[in-house]
């Protein structure tokens, strides 16, 4: 346990602590992020394909992407339904015009055929794609040294992040919630609730949950874990502009740790400059939460 938690939050710390003030600097590890993203999603399609029986692996990856999907996305607006309800956030924005979620999905989607090119390359058994999971490791390394940067050089501050009530407490429901979520998947397809509540810690970050529950857990639940968090990024562009209409915590807490990223931008054009720094304190605060919560049920 221990020796996982330190691999995944040392470099994280140590990329926390690094000063990076010249906005050209940010701008590259910002840059460098992105294109780490597909190539760890890249070896993770090598390691797919040199699993033994594959057509049967395949079926189980689609199976258990499924049921966690259903299971977390059904608790997760559960919860979030009753937050609302409880607490209502309330508004006077006017929801603007979106670009295509069309287009943005298939933004998305990109990442998808990242892994494909990946398995067609490892389906060639090359002698030199068996170090596929030492590559891993260190890339996981490199992408939380470049997020623990870009982390600690946000504009956040500790006072901004504890003022921000409604992040903090979407968040918090939102991972509750999540880890419900995945252990009631867990039960219904028989596996290990550790197995559960870690492909529920993944929190929407696709590329992380992926690469970290492969190298524990084996390809087969690790591909799941990515596809199911790919497929809970998808399923948040899809449904933002409707939900965020009558529901505004279940339209941010849908969106989990890309809140702060990826989804920021249709978050803020359906439900306006109010909502932007819940956003990006509930993303933070995931992303802070899912690699360690990961380090840990992966144990």
């Amino acid at each position: 346990m221990y020796s996982g938690l330190l691999i995944i939050l040392l470099p994280l710390i140590v990329g926390y602590f690094i000063p990076v003030k010249r906005p050209t600097l940010l701008h590259l590890v910002n840059n460098l992020l992105s294109w780490m993203v597909y190539v760890i999603l890249f070896i993770m399609g090598v390691s797919l394909a040199f699993l033994d029986n594959l057509s049967a692996n395949l079926l189980m990856i689609f199976k258990y992407t499924a049921f966690f999907f259903v299971c977390i996305l059904a608790v997760n607006l559960l919860a979030l339904w009753l937050l609302e309800r409880r607490k209502p956030w309330k508004t006077k924005h006017h929801q603007e015009v979106l670009p295509s979620r069309l287009h943005m999905a298939l933004d998305s989607l990109r990442l998808c055929f990242v892994v494909v090119a990946g398995f067609l390359l490892g389906l060639t058994q090359w002698h030199w794609l068996t170090y596929a999971s030492q590559a891993s490791e260190a890339a996981l390394i490199f992408l939380l040294l470049l997020v623990g940067a870009q982390l600690g050089n946000s504009s956040l501050t500790l006072r901004q992040i504890v003022l921000n009530r409604r992040g903090m407490l979407v968040a918090s429901v939102g991972a509750i919630a999540s880890l419900g979520g995945g252990m009631m998947a867990a039960l219904c397809l028989g596996l290990p609730l550790k197995t559960g509540l870690a492909m529920a810690s993944g929190y929407g970050w696709y590329s992380l949950s992926g690469i970290v529950l492969t190298d524990s857990f084996g390809p087969v639940i690790g591909s799941a874990a990515f596809f199911n968090d790919l497929a809970r990024e998808l399923c948040a562009i899809m449904l933002i502009p409707t939900l965020v209409r009558s529901n505004r915590s279940s339209a941010l807490g849908l969106c989990g740790a890309t809140s702060m990223d990826f989804t920021l931008p249709v978050l803020q054009r359906s439900g306006g400059l109010d909502m932007v720094p819940a956003a990006v304190v509930h993303g933070f605060l995931l992303s802070l939460l899912a690699p360690v919560l990961m380090a840990v049920f992966s144990s």
